[in-house]
């Protein structure tokens, strides 16, 4: 059993990580940059520590001084939430040099799975769908185009160290080729400080489904169902639900079965997530594998009566996984509504400040993750995501109805949020039958700027 455990988060899910540790009996430190002095998980944690100021890079991106915190603290284990240090190998191989475990899985699996290119060859070696394209990584525009010929156009490209929608250009013909590349390579090497390239077909508006895997040290590997991530701006995420309205029951089998082999390639251990593009003729390919806990694992919790940060905790503690297959039911129907502080209307511009008042939502089958209170100034150095507003139904439509009712309640003044712009989605007809796919934001954007447009001529 940890005793100590020190969180290398912030905002809700480090939240979310200390009242795991409660459940448990394990005592919780918070690290902290000055900005976040005041935040609600520094003041729930068990003890608490500075660690910098100014932006990420010099606090929550700062491997040595998260290590030297840790060791100052006298802690057992590490666990990095998402985003951050979350998928980063050198910091496992840091964490283990002090004999500190990582939450998470081990250095070289990060590394084979982070590096996307790599995790597409592992992936065609092991039999699992791949969206066709190529198999070797691509350092520059000339030797990317000759395989943009073979793969065939329009094509997708993408960094392999990529993530957040970051290194990605799509191009559409070989004219247009050379630019898109040296675009998504340029911004691949500052976002990731690495130019390495590959090259896919492109997939006009797919659905994103994913399937969530926890697995053990002993070999158990369990697939707790898929999610549907579809509706995206940017390549970022906006709404999730399980189970996913794009597939059956036959595909949610052999996608589950799929996501199982791949984690079991790599000697995966703890939670991970395994992404596929599920195409218009209902084909699905791998995208890539996320070797971390998702923003959106509360969907799959409610769906299936588990808690996936304490499962995290245990299988790094040595435990066994405390479920098979055999006990995952999927049990009606969850949706997750990202809040984010932000301006919709002005491009999703954030929206940092004073929160003056809130008010959550609350009931039978809602759940709503933040780490905001009144009075809590939101910084503008991090992610303007602040809630996470999920409900739980016996079916989809059910869902729908109680998330609406979820977010007509919800109340934050002082910043301007997307609060409006969720709800709007839940009454959009494409997005209640269940049809939407990753350009959906896009066209319900245009769709609402033509209107705009034509009202006020008008």
């Amino acid at each position: 059993m940890f005793r100590k455990i020190l969180i290398a988060n912030r905002g809700e899910i480090a939240v979310r990580i200390i009242r795991a540790c409660r459940n448990l009996g394990i005592r919780s430190v918070a690290v902290y940059s000055k900005e976040d002095q005041d935040s609600l998980h520094v003041q729930l944690a068990d003890q608490r520590i500075c660690i910098g100021e100014g932006p990420a890079k010099n606090n929550y991106l700062n491997k040595e001084q998260i290590v030297t915190a840790a060791l100052n603290m006298g802690v057992d284990a590490i666990h990095p939430g998402f985003g951050f240090l979350s998928e980063n190998a050198d910091f496992v191989r840091l964490c283990e040099e002090y004999n500190l475990i990582f939450i998470g899985p081990k250095a070289e699996v990060i590394d084979s799975m982070g590096n996307k290119s790599q995790a597409r060859k592992t992936m065609m070696d092991a039999g699992v769908p791949v969206v066709p394209g190529t198999k070797e990584p691509v350092y520059d525009a000339e030797t990317g185009a000759k395989r943009a010929e073979e793969v065939g156009y329009p094509v997708m490209i993408k960094a392999s160290s990529g993530g957040g929608g970051k290194g990605m250009r799509v191009a559409k013909n070989k004219e247009d080729f050379e630019f898109q590349f040296n675009l998504a390579q340029r911004e691949s090497a500052n976002a990731f400080g690495d130019d390495t390239m590959y090259i896919e077909r492109f997939i006009e508006n797919p659905k994103h489904v994913e399937i969530q895997i926890m697995a053990d040290n002993f070999g158990n590997v369990v697939s707790l169902g898929e999610r549907d991530c579809s509706v995206q701006r940017n390549h970022q995420k906006l709404i999730e639900e399980a189970p996913s309205p794009a597939i059956n029951r036959e595909t949610r089998d052999h996608m589950s079965n799929d996501a199982v082999l791949a984690a079991k390639a790599v000697g995966y251990s703890n939670a991970g997530t395994i992404e596929f593009i599920v195409d218009q003729e209902g084909n699905y390919f791998f995208m890539e594998m996320n070797t971390r806990i998702q923003v959106e694992h509360g969907v799959t919790e409610m769906v299936t009566g588990t808690d996936l940060i304490i499962e995290q905790i245990r299988v790094a503690m040595g435990e066994p996984l405390s479920f098979t297959q055999e006990d995952i039911k999927l049990t009606g129907h969850a949706i997750e509504c990202r809040i984010n502080a932000e301006i919709p209307e002005k491009n999703f511009m954030p929206s940092p400040g004073l929160v003056t008042h809130m008010h959550l939502p609350a009931g039978n089958g809602v759940r709503v993750d933040t780490a905001l209170y009144t009075g809590y100034r939101i910084p503008s150095e991090y992610d303007s995501m602040i809630a996470k507003v999920i409900v739980h139904a016996p079916d989809r439509e059910s869902a729908i109805r109680k998330m609406k009712a979820a977010l007509d309640e919800m109340l934050i003044l002082g910043v301007e949020t997307n609060l409006d712009f969720q709800f709007q989605i839940m009454r959009n007809p494409i997005f209640r039958e269940g049809k939407a796919d990753t350009g959906f934001i896009e066209r319900m954007m245009n769709l609402d700027s033509e209107t705009e447009r034509r009202e006020n001529y008008v």
